[in-house]
């Protein structure tokens, strides 16, 4: 049975919310266990228990906050090179559009390349112009229905991949199922 993770930090409780949404969407995969924890209350022995992780930060600066990066650097250090070939994605908030939550996204996926993750992004739109490109994104707390089904489907999606390669299950492989649905561009 695959292990699906969602760790986040959550300083106002918005990327809390869309963690909630995030392991939501990874439990509609049958056989996929899920935890869903905070940095400040995860361990170690959570992450090396995973065989993939949902990564999430509000955004800080346009980066992934403190406290999610202490946690890589103190508490993950003595497991350097026990975690590769983890199946990695990332989600952030922030307080306004353009505020970086991508970049964030993106600083979480470079904390889990350096770990050895494997890490994916979503073509799929879950409304139009709505996707999770780089991850799930949000302004604020993510009140808009669209918001909230780019959290699931990278949850969803981050059960698929484990569940196709961690536990072979050909038939969640997710290229075939999407290929047919409307790429946004309309």
């Amino acid at each position: 049975m695959g292990k699906v993770l969602v760790l986040y930090h959550s300083a106002t409780g918005n990327t809390a919310k869309m963690a909630k949404y995030v392991a939501e969407g990874a439990s509609r995969i049958d056989g996929i266990e899920v935890r869903c924890l905070s940095v400040e209350s995860a361990t170690a022995e959570d992450v090396i228990w995973c065989d993939g992780m949902a990564l999430g930060s509000p955004t800080n600066i346009g980066l992934l906050a403190w406290e999610m990066k202490r946690f890589w650097d103190v508490t993950l250090a003595p497991h350097w090179m026990k975690l590769d070939g983890k199946i990695g994605c990332a989600f952030s908030s922030a307080g306004g559009y353009g505020g970086g939550q991508e970049l964030t996204c993106q600083s979480l996926m470079t904390v889990m390349l350096n770990y050895g993750f494997l890490v994916f992004g979503v073509t799929d739109y879950v409304a139009k112009a709505t996707t999770a490109h780089y991850g799930a994104i949000t302004v604020r707390e993510p009140r808009e229905t669209a918001h909230q089904d780019a959290c699931r489907m990278l949850g969803q999606r981050l059960s698929e991949w484990v569940g196709y390669y961690v536990d072979g299950r050909a038939e969640l492989h997710p290229g075939p199922k999407y290929a047919s649905r409307n790429n946004g561009s309309e």
